[in-house]
């Protein structure tokens, strides 16, 4: 965290936003991406950043948290357990005449 907040570019003080310098601050935001609020004793107060910054940085964490979910899945994975398609349409009761004209359901 220190090296992030040492980077004079990356921090502005929160006393900027007081001297009404907000505008600017944003404006620097859309340019930079983020822009971290420091407090006098220069802790970090918030980050800032723009809105494509902010749904790349959630995407990517969705990512990594759905990669976790499939990894444990993967290593939980029993074959044997698996069902053939027929041994499945048996069990819930599915005909053939049932899954006649699926091709022409959109599904969105």
């Amino acid at each position: 965290m220190d090296a992030i907040l040492n980077g004079s570019k990356t921090t502005v003080p929160f006393s900027a936003f007081e001297e009404g310098k907000a505008r600017q601050i944003f404006a620097e935001v859309r340019r930079s991406g983020t822009k971290i609020v420091v407090n006098d004793d220069d802790s970090a107060e918030c980050i800032l950043m723009s809105p494509e910054e902010y749904l790349k940085m959630s995407d990517d964490y969705n990512d990594v948290r759905l990669m976790a979910v499939a990894e444990d899945r993967l290593s939980r994975f029993d074959r044997s357990k698996l069902i053939s398609q027929e041994d499945f349409d048996r069990m819930f009761g599915i005909t053939p005449e049932d899954l006649e004209g699926w091709e022409d359901i959109e599904l969105e």
